[in-house]
């Protein structure tokens, strides 16, 4: 089959790899749509950092190149023996959790002692074909097109921070960040709670979509922004802020914005170590709280819900592209140039 390879920093190929062969538990599925995300695209400018690919990586025993791709959906081609059918369509949520440990016990399966993701720590979907554990599908709603079920992996994402905030109805909520993560937490926020939120990002298409995503108020970034903030917050508390930008000093500014008691989530990653003033957030009993994949049981089928009853996918989705296409995607990515989701069509030729 032809799948797009991980080699390292600038080199992933296209090439023609072994069909991959299901395990006991897991289900072969013909790749419909592929997502790419900034994981991937750190890979691709600083990697590998995630990837096994000089030591083998101690669940998967996966060690080299990696088929890329932690954002898929596809068609069942052997369901093994599982309750699916083929012809079924599905997405996955990637991560894959044992469900004997003690974070698994406690329903945090994305903490899992034992957690890898496809596409990260084993071969993705971003390939004709992949072997995927049972567990991680979840049936797309009939009538969601392809191209918006593609999506549902990062939107689960976005709904688990969106749950890790404790958003409430009522609450003033500021977030800075637009860019696709931060769209899906926001779209998260509007299924959770009604709540009363201001996004801060760049004058242009990623506000512009906040707006239509619910956004109650836009600030372009710049100098002027926190003063902008301060001065509003001052008469309207901030009950919770969500720093999705990973930009720096933004963790400082969220705990200088937000309510004494509020709740600052974080959920950028920073690509530099960040300093916080810990006294000024202690004394006013500020909840810091971070955020980490999804849950699979409680956030995917969810996502697909919420993707089946909005207009989610035509605001966040950039564009779909062959397998070829890849590597170029990838540089787009990691440039800042994209405002949108990108996905990757395996069945399409160039």
């Amino acid at each position: 089959m032809r799948a797009s390879v991980f080699h390292g920093a600038g080199d992933v190929r296209l090439e023609e790899v072994p069909d991959p062969r299901p395990r006991e538990g897991e289900v072969l599925l013909r790749v419909l749509r592929s997502g790419m995300c900034g994981t991937d695209a750190t890979e691709w400018s600083v990697g590998p950092r995630t990837f096994p690919v000089a030591t083998p990586h101690p669940v998967t025993g996966h060690v080299g190149p990696m088929v890329l791709g932690h954002e898929f959906v596809g068609e069942v081609v052997d369901p093994g023996g599982s309750a699916l059918a083929a012809g079924d369509v599905v997405a996955s949520g990637a991560g894959v959790w044992c469900g004997r440990c003690r974070r698994c016990a406690e329903g945090r399966t994305n903490l899992c002692e034992r957690y890898w993701t496809l596409g990260l720590n084993a071969p993705g979907g971003m390939a004709e074909l992949v072997a995927v554990p049972e567990q991680t599908l979840r049936p797309v709603p009939e009538g969601l097109e392809l191209d918006a079920a593609g999506l549902a992996q990062p939107l689960a994402v976005g709904l688990h921070a969106a749950r890790r905030s404790g958003v409430r109805d009522g609450d003033r909520v500021v977030m800075t960040g637009a860019g696709a993560i931060g769209s899906f937490v926001l779209a998260g926020l509007s299924s959770l709670a009604r709540a009363e939120v201001t996004v801060v990002d760049f004058a242009g298409p990623r506000l512009d979509r906040a707006t239509r995503l619910g956004a109650a108020r836009v600030v372009p970034a710049g100098p002027e922004a926190d003063e902008q903030l301060r001065e509003a917050a001052a008469s309207a508390p901030v009950d919770v802020v969500i720093e999705a930008s990973g930009a720096p000093g933004r963790l400082q500014a969220a705990l200088e914005l937000v309510r004494p008691g509020g709740t600052v989530l974080q959920v950028g990653l920073p690509k530099q170590r960040q300093e916080v003033d810990v006294f000024t957030t202690v004394m006013r009993e500020i909840d810091v709280v971070t955020t980490l994949a999804h849950v699979c049981d409680a956030d995917l089928a969810a996502a697909l819900t919420l993707l089946h009853e909005s207009d989610l996918a035509h605001e966040v989705l950039d564009s779909v592209h062959p397998l070829e296409a890849v590597p170029a995607q990838l540089e787009r990515l990691a440039a800042g140039e994209l405002h949108g989701k990108v996905l990757i069509d395996p069945t399409r030729v160039a």
